[in-house]
């Protein structure tokens, strides 16, 4: 028996709501307020990420703005309104054709930027790759320029429904038309801008540098300008090592999709109820089903140095146990998995919108090798910053705080011996290394431009300048690995040998500069074997 359509609609309505409920609930609940600022921060991307917030905003102000004026009109001396200027002073039937031509021309030009941005977006699609359209739907300026047509629609239609022809005292809303008239004008100069601005943001150039700037943002919210020493001294505790022999219960996701966001502090508070250390093995943006083991969680013994130091205190007495009902439900809470791959603070992510915009390029229906060359650079400058900075720590702690301590009178709080603080391991994140971002962004790209020497040769230029951020000689070495795997795309893929030279010579020369001890503190000029030629028989004197 078939379904009928509106009991299908019905249900996908009825799921929609419950998951919302679900996740309201989620993001309200006792376990999970430690993560409230990241989880209110999640909500408001999402909500930004989608087309309809800002207009939607744009038409509650414009439905507020009308009844207020209109109000304000009823109590405000209508000879003091005829002195002004550029009030509108006309009768009812002068003010209803401005309000109608004003609503229907606002409405027109709203359809063309919603055409407009629609076309542009296909062509984003198509150029750019499906993953860049988010930075086209988050541009606040087009969301705005779009709620305020439509804001100025609905402000002109309440206002147009306000105009009595037999109420001689308040039936023109004086000051309400005026008001139109003037978001009419600047509806007007938000056109002309909104054209501008579209023109702009199509350019690759533009793309790029936003992609660019959005995964510096996120190396800034992951990385460190500075080492914390306490946390280095965390990581000497003894659990680091010992926490594999354990017994261990592998983690499964709730649901299948792509891991967005894990929310530590609520991870955290559940791994000390629970007594043990959660470990995870997936990164963020990646795949998982319902069946894959994204990590484990390690149950402490019972007789653990903390458990036996924490039962000194009866209201923080802990006794290991196994996950449960309720722990898979809690855990469920503390990581975010979306049905498909959207924004959030994953540096992969960003980078690899860069690189997709490459891969494009390079495709032969583009073949844009400049615009890949840019996204070579833009990607070198995020990864020389990330080079730089601290990286994050896989290791998450749980420190008890002096208050934690018991404070009756039976058990009056003692002093911690020599004032060291009690370090928990509780978390073990995947955290991925700087030559992993290299190879599935800069590396990805090699693999497209094999046959492009000029990509070949920007991506050997970008290996010399991130040399100059290495802080170590695992940097070197994986640079150097990408060089030799540069050097072998050319050699096999390149058309005719003068190319092939031409990439052997700056990669050997790139190799040598790396290898060189104060080359940090040099400057790197590639001179290819015919410039050496040439500059020779310059310098030679004449017969």
């Amino acid at each position: 028996m078939n379904t009928p359509p509106e009991s299908g609609l019905f249900k996908r309505l009825l799921i929609a709501m419950t998951q919302g409920l679900k996740q309201f609930s989620q993001l309200w609940s006792l376990q999970t307020l430690a993560d409230l600022p990241d989880r209110l921060r999640n909500l408001w991307q999402e909500l930004i990420g989608s087309y309809w917030f800002i207009p939607t905003a744009c038409v509650i102000v414009g439905i507020l703005l009308a009844p207020l004026l209109v109000t304000i009109d009823q109590h405000f001396d209508r000879e003091t309104v005829r002195e002004i200027t550029f009030a509108f002073t006309g009768d009812d039937d002068a003010a209803r054709a401005i309000m109608t031509s004003i609503a229907g021309a606002v409405l027109g030009v709203a359809g063309t930027t919603f055409s407009i941005t629609i076309a542009v977006l296909s062509m984003a699609s198509s150029q750019f790759g499906p993953r860049l359209l988010r930075n086209f739907l988050t541009d606040t300026p087009n969301q705005f320029v779009l709620g305020a047509f439509i804001g100025t629609f609905s402000y002109s239609l309440l206002v147009l429904k306000s105009i009595h022809k037999y109420d001689v005292a308040f039936g023109v809303p004086q000051l309400a038309v005026t008001f139109a008239i003037i978001m009419a004008i600047i509806c007007a100069l938000l056109l002309v801008y909104f054209i501008q601005h579209m023109v702009h943001a199509i350019q690759a150039s533009h793309v790029i540098q936003n992609a660019s700037n959005d995964a510096i943002n996120n190396i800034h919210y992951w990385y460190s300008d500075h080492c914390d020493i306490q946390h280095q001294r965390d990581v000497e505790h003894h659990d680091v090592e010992q926490f594999h022999t354990w017994q261990a219960v592998p983690i499964y996701p709730p649901c299948s999709g792509y891991l967005q966001q894990v929310y530590l502090e609520s991870l955290i508070t559940l791994t000390q109820e629970y007594g043990g250390v959660v470990q995870m093995h997936t990164n963020l943006g990646d795949y998982v089903t319902d069946k894959n083991v994204i990590g484990y969680f390690y149950q402490r013994p019972v007789d653990h140095p903390n458990n036996q130091q924490k039962t000194a205190t009866p209201h923080l007495a802990i006794i290991p146990r196994a996950p449960d009902g309720m722990f898979w439900q809690r855990f469920s809470g503390c990581i975010r998995i979306e049905q498909r791959l959207a924004h959030s603070n994953d540096i992969a992510y960003s980078l690899g919108q860069m690189t997709e915009i490459a891969v494009r390029a390079l495709s032969p229906g583009i073949n844009d090798p400049k615009t890949a060359v840019n996204c070579v650079q833009s990607l070198t400058s995020c990864l020389s910053i990330m080079m730089r900075r601290q990286p994050p720590s896989p290791y998450h702690f749980y420190s008890p705080t002096q208050n934690d301590d018991s404070n009756s009178k039976d058990n009056p709080p003692k002093k911690a011996m020599n004032d060291q603080r009690v370090a928990i391991l509780a978390v073990v994140t995947y955290t991925p290394k700087i030559s992993e971002f290299i190879e599935t962004s800069l590396g990805e790209i090699r693999r497209y431009a094999t046959a492009d020497l000029m990509v070949l040769k920007a991506l050997c230029q970008a290996m010399v300048d991130l040399n100059y951020s290495r802080v170590n000689n695992s940097q070197q070495q994986t640079l150097l690995h990408e060089l030799h795997l540069i050097e072998r795309a050319g050699a096999e893929n390149l058309s005719y040998q003068e190319l092939i030279d031409d990439l052997m010579d700056m990669c050997q020369q790139a190799k040598e500069f790396i290898l060189n001890k104060d080359s940090q503190h040099q400057h790197f000029d590639y001179i290819s074997e015919f410039d050496a030629d040439i500059r020779q028989a310059l310098q030679m004197p004449s017969s």
